[in-house]
């Protein structure tokens, strides 16, 4: 009878393993993701990349948490391994887990616990990028705006108020992944050290604080640095794998980076799948087939690859940035960047030819494409009732007084750590017209008023206003 119990009991488990299988066929990928024996990180030895000892070539694809909304990182994870991917690449914005000097943000759609619990669950290594400076397009490249209360701040140095508020943003961070390490059962495979800090300046004893940084907090996986052609030989490090950025290949790119660091392997941190937007500018395209022929070309140098970006997702608030290169220029909130997949996470061409190209590296079938969500049409909406800004100034509460302007990062509000982002009223009174210069002191964009009156526009590039007369009756 107990013999016919157990028969029983075990024709049950097959039948609930079988419909486990039916109903989550990536099931047996992400048990041996988990279960897999782990004894020897990954590794850039001979020319290639190994994972326990094993050759692996790193497909990757960027996709940044903090732009995606949390109930849809499942769906975009599925759908990048879909394409074929094997590894996702993420910063972390430590303006965002910081919002204030000391208290930290780590819940809701900044909750990367669970996002690197999801990446392993679906099968998908990680390559974690935790600044402290990311760029990304982010506002101050992902760098608290407190940092700048201190007037002799220099950001991105061994300075001591920038030092010590990297170690105490560390002290937070860094235990919360090092248990999603690869040695110790999760997906992460490699840490960045900083971000393309070639581009910005040559600091060797910076870098090596950022990396003491880390190995003192427990990072045992595997080191790498990411810079673009002419920041490499400033930005890379000894003892750390240097790769490489571009859109477009040149002939002498992997020869460069083989003179640098000899015979490790070739990664290509970032190729730029699109490119992000500016106001007042066009939508960014890439053509598909430059990106696909490109790609193409990495696979067959024997190269590693991550696609940046995989999904752009979101520049949510006030969080996108701008750049200066030879103007200022402002991000717009989307960042959509004519990536594979779409802002809301829709599929496109560059997504199919990816895919079909990535299906080349694998003998097993890759897996099927998850069903696009349905999409809603709200309709227009009509504002009826409008609020001027003057007539915002009952519900605020009074205003901060000072002999000379104040930048926002230092006036007194937020328990001390001044304004990060948004608007900022200055009001003065004048008694006649002329020539009003900014000084160079409006970083971004200014609206002036008159006696409540719009009269123009200054910013980083206009500085200069001219005003008119103001009547007696108005001053």
């Amino acid at each position: 009878m107990r013999r016919e119990q157990r028969r029983r009991l075990t024709a049950l488990c097959l039948l609930l393993l079988v419909a486990l299988l039916i109903l989550r066929p990536n099931l047996l990928d992400s048990l041996s993701f988990k279960m897999w024996s782990r004894q020897k990180g990954l590794e850039a030895e001979n020319g290639q990349f190994l994972l326990e000892g094993e050759p692996l070539k790193i497909l990757g694809g960027s996709m940044h948490y903090f732009r995606i909304p949390k109930e849809y990182w499942k769906d975009r994870m599925m759908k990048m391994r879909a394409c074929g991917l094997n590894t996702l690449t993420t910063y972390v914005p430590w303006n965002l887990h910081e919002p204030q000097r000391g208290k930290f943000d780590f819940s809701g759609n900044l909750d990367l616990g669970t996002y690197l619990d999801i990446a392993a669950e679906v099968g998908l290594w990680v390559i974690l990028r935790p600044g402290p400076y990311i760029c990304a397009e982010w506002d101050l490249g992902g760098l608290p705006s407190w940092l700048l209360r201190d007037k002799d701040m220099q950001l991105r140095t061994t300075y001591k108020g920038f030092a010590e508020a990297t170690e105490t943003y560390f002290d937070q961070l860094i235990p919360r992944v090092v248990r999603h390490q690869y040695t110790r059962g999760g997906p992460i495979i490699a840490m960045q050290v900083e971000n393309e800090y070639g581009s910005y300046a040559k600091d060797a004893n910076y870098m090596e604080f950022i990396k003491t940084a880390l190995l003192r907090r427990g990072v045992v996986e595997l080191l790498l640095t990411s810079d673009n052609k002419d920041g490499i030989s400033s930005g890379s490090m000894e003892g750390v794998l240097a790769t490489i950025n571009f859109q477009k290949i040149e002939p002498i790119l992997f020869t460069y980076l083989e003179s640098i660091q000899g015979n490790k392997p070739v990664m290509v941190m970032e190729y730029w799948t699109g490119w992000f937007d500016h106001w007042g500018g066009d939508h960014h395209v890439f053509d598909v087939d430059q990106m696909v022929t490109t790609v193409s070309e990495v696979l067959g140098k024997g190269a590693s690859i991550n696609l940046y970006m995989f999904h752009g997702g979101t520049n949510f608030g006030f969080m996108n940035g701008a750049l200066h290169f030879h103007e200022y220029r402002a991000d717009v909130t989307s960042y959509d960047y004519d990536a594979p997949l779409t802002e809301a996470g829709d599929y496109t061409s560059k997504y199919f030819k990816l895919r079909d190209l990535f299906s080349k590296q694998y003998i097993e079938p890759l897996l099927p494409m998850p069903s696009l969500f349905t999409k809603t049409s709200y309709g227009a909406v009509i504002l009826k009732r409008s609020l001027s800004l003057w007539d915002t100034l009952q519900l605020t509460e009074e205003p901060f007084k000072s002999e000379v302007p104040v930048n926002m990062e230092n006036l007194p509000v937020n328990d001390g750590n001044g304004q990060s982002y948004g608007y900022t009223l200055y009001e003065t009174v004048i008694y006649g017209g002329g020539k009003f210069h900014t000084k160079g002191n409006v970083r971004d964009r200014a609206q002036v008023f008159v006696s409540g009156q719009s009269v123009g526009f200054v910013d980083y590039k206009n500085q200069e206003l001219d005003i008119a007369e103001v009547p007696v009756s108005k001053r």
